[in-house]
């Protein structure tokens, strides 16, 4: 079986080094960028199974980028979850039309159940069907908290 692939962009380093160990170590094919621009260009070569980005770039915003990947009928297929510390997990708006949100500040295990939701949704859907009965996973909507 083939691993997966995760495209990842986010233009804090030590963010990207520690998401991309932590992805690698569970098996995953990982692809880190630090630019915005880099995006499309890197989904084309790399073609990811999940896109993980930031929300707030040096050079962007990762809605925007979000928002145009989904309005590609070639791209619109990709599951993306930003990661922002701008945002309420009360909020009902998602940005850029992304699949998901992954709060900061969050931890591995939080990052790993939203991976996993995205990319392998079929044995992690009580998740999403009733977060009551698993508490401490808090997921709503293709959402980590």
């Amino acid at each position: 079986m083939t691993n997966k692939r995760i495209l990842i962009l986010d233009d804090n380093e030590a963010i990207l080094e520690v998401v991309t160990e932590a992805l690698i170590y569970e098996k995953f094919e990982v692809k880190d960028i630090s630019w915005g621009y880099q995006l499309l260009e890197a989904v084309n070569e790399f073609n990811p199974d999940l896109i993980l980005m930031d929300y707030r770039l040096s050079d962007t915003n990762g809605g925007d980028l979000c928002r145009e990947l989904k309005s590609d009928p070639e791209h619109r297929h990709i599951p993306i979850v930003i990661f922002s510390a701008y945002f309420n997990p009360n909020d009902t708006d998602q940005p850029g039309e992304c699949d998901g949100l992954l709060y900061k500040p969050f931890d591995l295990e939080q990052l790993l159940k939203i991976v996993h939701l995205h990319i392998d949704p079929g044995p992690h859907k009580e998740w999403i069907i009733d977060a009551n009965r698993n508490p401490d996973l808090q997921f709503d909507k293709g959402n980590v908290q």
